[in-house]
């Protein structure tokens, strides 16, 4: 379990409507291990997609979220925090708040689109914007067959504006044996744009 007084930093995760929870919530999990802070937002829809696709059940009030997310991690008091949908005061909202890197994992294509345009309509929404206008690291992690030209167009956008587009599109050449591998490279890749050392499986060029 990691010291509350010792957290690495900050590093903003949001769960959006599109499949591949699992990646999300692989993600929190390791960033706990690496002892940074956490700080989690969770759509309306990620919160029935986890329900359909996991055997996760998440409370939707942000303190309680907290509470079932630290105990599911084996967080730091204060390690996880939670953020409601439109709670505008918490730190990923302003950019005067926090820096801190910021992932959307997984990101829906309707997430993509209002982030790509500004929207704005909600914290995670904001949160990105915020990443974007002061130029700090965003990953966003759509998983979504076949794309169309307005995703596409989108994601080109915000590869212009310094985001990183990085799809949940699992390789093979490490010859995974379980889901829980595949879930794995995706987020191994995740943490490697991050710059956070991990054991998840190895570089290429890397022994095992």
């Amino acid at each position: 379990m990691a010291d509350e007084t010792t957290f690495e930093k900050p590093v903003t995760v949001a769960l959006t409507g599109a499949s591949g929870a699992q990646y999300g919530l692989r993600l929190i999990d390791c960033l706990v291990a690496a002892r940074h802070q956490v700080l989690v937002l969770v759509s309306k829809a990620a919160q029935m997609v986890i329900a359909t696709e996991t055997d996760v059940s998440l409370p939707s009030n942000p303190e309680r979220l907290s509470e079932a997310l630290k105990e599911r991690s084996g967080a730091a008091p204060g390690q996880i925090r939670c953020f409601g949908r439109e709670d505008w005061m918490a730190p990923v909202a302003s950019g005067s708040g926090a820096p801190s890197a910021m992932v959307i994992c997984p990101c829906s294509t309707g997430t993509l689109s209002a982030v790509a345009t500004g929207a704005s309509n909600n914290l995670i929404e904001r949160a990105a914007d915020v990443a974007l206008k002061e130029r700090r690291q965003l990953i966003l992690v759509p998983r979504e067959t076949p794309f169309s030209a307005i995703h596409l167009e989108h994601m080109l956008t915000l590869t212009r504006m310094g985001a990183v587009i990085l799809p949940a599109a699992p390789g093979f050449y490490h010859r995974p044996q379980t889901l829980d591998d595949m879930i794995d490279f995706i987020v191994a890749r995740i943490l490697n744009q991050l710059g956070i050392a991990h054991t998840l499986m190895p570089r290429w060029g890397e022994t095992t």
